[in-house]
């Protein structure tokens, strides 16, 4: 088979291009010159040089190729470009959409979020749910919203083109909470906000395989939800710590954690700086919580992901 994958020297693309060459794949990988390929420096993956955005690279890219697999995307909170966002997000996924069905590419499969659905008010959901949240979160929750509809729409419309919601993606190379954990492992994580908050957890790998198994399985049009369970950032910490010997962080009230979000998020306007916590990084600890069954992936894909706490074990043993 051969594979294009776009966002391929990201922290997704770059886990699905290595599992895709060990399965035999060739894989075309879409990147910008611009672009820190260190990721896929142990890989034989054949680069065209373009924005997300450049139809004709995504032309080329494309050619003679089974299933695309579009994983680029810019994926950040708080203080962010928000028109780079929609551009990325929005208009990158359209492009890839019409490219693909122009140049007559049978397959494709979208890595969305579980954040499309909404605030779920801490109810769990599967993918027959409806958002109901009216508003939208942050710049990121609305974009891959909007993409997601595009995406529908090209199913709707015949496209063959499967979507995989992940929880949040867990490894040791994780660009989010991977710096974390190596703070946290070194003694040196002191404090954590949040302690209540649910994060859904799945494997990097584990969201690759799912991938994998969506492009051979899936009909058209579907929706998986890829999540492995769920924890509290407080649980977390102490499976962490009960794993490490090193002690939790100690907890900082929620009033004291708002206040610094108000005060950090006017700073970082002021001097374009995006702040550890701001109103929206507050938001999304205390006020928004999206809960979700996974179920549906495991039933009719065969998806066999470690546990929660497993994947914790992975992260620190990759450390």
């Amino acid at each position: 088979m051969k594979a294009l994958v776009t966002g391929a020297n990201g922290f997704t693309g770059s886990h699905l291009v290595k599992a895709l060459e060990q399965r035999g794949d060739t894989v075309v990988g879409l990147v910008r010159k611009t672009s820190n390929l260190s990721r896929l420096e142990k890989t034989n993956i054949q680069k065209v040089y373009g924005d997300i955005t450049d139809r004709d690279a995504l032309k080329t890219a494309m050619a003679g190729v089974d299933v695309v697999f579009h994983t680029a995307a810019y994926v950040e909170l708080g203080l962010v470009d928000a028109a780079q966002m929609g551009r990325i997000n929005v208009e990158g996924t359209r492009a890839v959409l019409e490219t693909a069905r122009a140049t007559g590419v049978p397959k494709m499969v979208y890595c969305s979020t579980i954040g499309v659905y909404g605030d779920t008010q801490g109810r769990v959901i599967d993918e027959t749910f409806q958002r109901e949240q009216q508003d939208f979160s942050s710049p990121y929750d609305v974009t891959k919203y909007q993409a997601q509809q595009l995406v529908d729409q090209a199913a709707a419309e015949g496209f063959h083109v499967v979507s995989v919601m992940p929880s949040g993606i867990f490894g040791a190379d994780d660009p989010h909470f991977g710096p974390v954990l190596q703070t946290y492992r070194k003694g040196k994580l002191k404090v954590w906000a949040g302690g209540d908050r649910i994060t859904g957890i799945v494997h990097v790998d584990d969201l690759v395989a799912a991938m994998l198994l969506a492009a051979e399985k899936a009909p058209p049009g579907s929706h998986y939800i890829i999540s492995t369970g769920e924890l509290s950032t407080r649980e977390m910490f102490a499976f962490l710590s009960q794993e490490t010997g090193v002690p939790v962080p100690r907890e900082i009230p929620e009033p004291i954690v708002r206040i610094a979000g108000n005060i950090l998020d006017g700073i970082g306007r002021t001097f374009s700086w995006n702040p550890p916590i701001s109103r929206e990084r507050v938001h999304y600890l205390y006020d928004r919580c999206v809960r979700v069954n996974a179920n549906k992936a495991r039933q009719e894909l065969g998806w066999n992901p470690r546990s929660v706490e497993q994947t914790l074990r992975d992260c620190l043993g990759e450390n």
